[in-house]
């Protein structure tokens, strides 16, 4: 099942600043800049947990006509 659009926005949002937290010893607006930038070139912790999680999706997709 695809994700609402507001839910897929705000996973995308999440991931980003838990992703930007755990950059130590970076100040926070730095680090979500940086986590930002990364994001918006295709690079990044949030986009490999992305494609993780599409990768993740797709391996369970066979067993997607088991709705319970």
């Amino acid at each position: 099942m695809e994700v609402p659009s507001d839910r897929q926005v705000a996973l995308a949002m999440r991931w980003i600043v838990n992703f930007a937290k755990g950059r130590k010893g970076v100040p926070m607006e730095n680090a979500l800049a940086y986590e930002l930038r990364d994001a918006a070139s295709g690079q990044g912790s949030a986009i490999k947990k992305r494609d993780d999680m599409h990768k993740m999706a797709q391996a369970n997709r066979a067993f997607a006509h088991f709705r319970w």
